[in-house]
């Protein structure tokens, strides 16, 4: 009991000393002989946050200490490190450079991406990916299948519908088509899987939900990546294949003057070669051209060239070009399949048997017909079978014809 009765005064000393240690409002200054004012009592002070200026930075090469000297005026201020960080400074790693070049980098130095503003190379490859080829790309593509779709509905199928009973030229070999439907095959995986990577997120993960979606995108993540080296042998193969019949000539500058007959009120087409201006120009800058560069940044991305892609950038780089060029030759091949399949009478069983009768060669491809039935190009490319009826064994004396 009597500890309690002297912690009770105890508090109440220490509570009235400081309520009387300051003068009331109005009473004289102190003088030399009055007692000096108590200390102000310990704790945080408030204070004008805009008023404050610590020692440290009074000093003139405040901005520029390191990590270490920054440590001694302000002790947790890490503000250095982490500039360098920022800024793409190479740190301490363990790991061996040729196993993690990077390794020691957290953040990537500043750069300006096309598209971009300049900031760190990681944060540039997001801007370009997210604000110019996702959106930019769903617009071209979409734009691309609506004037198509308008072209259908007020032009129509082009040409006219030839007698079965016309004579045959043979347009394509079974290996030129063997190697056609090879490398569109893998294109169109390729193309599916890609808009299901890059755009599925906008329109299938709202239908099927993140879970399905989730696996959706990872098993079509393995077809691109197995489907890629088929596409780019298949694309070696196409271009050595139909490069020689690819060469623009006099002819294909008519044909590009007159618009390829398409944009007239009329049918009629304009004479070209095997291949008119069209098909030329797709062959190179829709399938040669970008494809090459397709490949090549998509073997970046697997890593599967010695050198390249082992540093974040060659990555970043490889997927902006890989990404613009595979969107750019999937709006081009739109149109190719277009005109194909339902776009011009006839193209389709071309390129399905492989012949195409004597009316719709001279209808399409007249001075290519003409060639051929001048003789300077075979009717019969490959080769040929039997025709119906004939007889099994050639008769004495003459040839057996193949």
């Amino acid at each position: 009991m009597k500890r309690i009765m002297w912690s009770l005064a105890l508090t109440a000393g220490l509570a009235w000393v400081p309520a009387h240690a300051q003068a009331p409002a109005g009473s004289a200054a102190p003088t030399a002989t009055s007692p000096a004012p108590a200390a102000a009592p310990g704790g945080i002070q408030s204070q004008n946050i805009f008023e404050i200026k610590p020692d440290a930075s009074a000093d003139p090469q405040y901005g520029d200490q390191t990590n270490g000297e920054r440590a001694k005026v302000q002790p947790g201020n890490n503000a250095p490190m982490w500039r360098q960080v920022g800024q793409g400074v190479t740190g301490y790693s363990s790991l061996p450079r040729t196993q993690a070049p990077e390794a020691g980098n957290l953040i990537q130095p500043m750069v300006a991406y096309p598209g971009a503003r300049v900031t760190n190379a990681g944060e540039g490859w997001r801007q370009v990916r997210n604000q110019r080829i996702i959106p930019y790309g769903a617009a071209l593509l979409g734009l691309v299948l609506l004037a198509l779709a308008i072209f259908y509905f007020t032009k129509g199928p082009m040409g006219h519908e030839h007698s079965a009973s016309d004579r045959r030229i043979e347009r394509f070999t079974p290996f030129e088509r063997a190697a056609h439907w090879a490398n569109a095959g893998a294109f169109i995986a390729l193309a599916i899987s890609g808009i299901v990577m890059a755009f599925g997120k906008f329109f299938l993960l709202p239908v099927i939900g993140s879970t399905l979606f989730g696996w959706l995108a990872y098993a079509l993540k393995n077809v691109h990546n197995f489907m890629g080296p088929l596409f780019a042998v298949s694309l070696l193969v196409i271009i050595l294949t139909f490069v020689k019949d690819n060469i623009a000539n006099r002819a294909d500058f008519v044909w590009l003057s007159k618009g390829g007959g398409m944009l007239g009120s009329g049918d009629h087409q304009v004479p070209s070669h095997r291949f008119n201006a069209g098909e030329k120009g797709l062959f190179w800058w829709g399938i040669t051209i970008p494809g090459i560069f397709v490949v090549a940044t998509g073997l970046v991305l697997d890593k599967l060239i010695p050198g390249f892609g082992d540093v974040r950038s060659d990555m970043q780089i490889a997927h902006m070009i890989h990404a613009a060029l595979a969107i750019w030759m999937m709006a081009l091949i739109c149109g190719h399949i277009y005109m194909g399949t339902v776009g011009m009478r006839g193209a389709y069983k071309a390129m399905k048997t492989g012949y195409v009768s004597e009316g719709w060669a001279k209808e399409h491809h007249e001075l290519w017909y003409d060639d051929v039935q001048a003789g300077k190009i075979p009717r019969q490319r490959s080769a040929s079978q039997p025709a119906a009826g004939a007889a099994a064994t050639p008769s004495a004396g003459q040839p057996a014809q193949v």
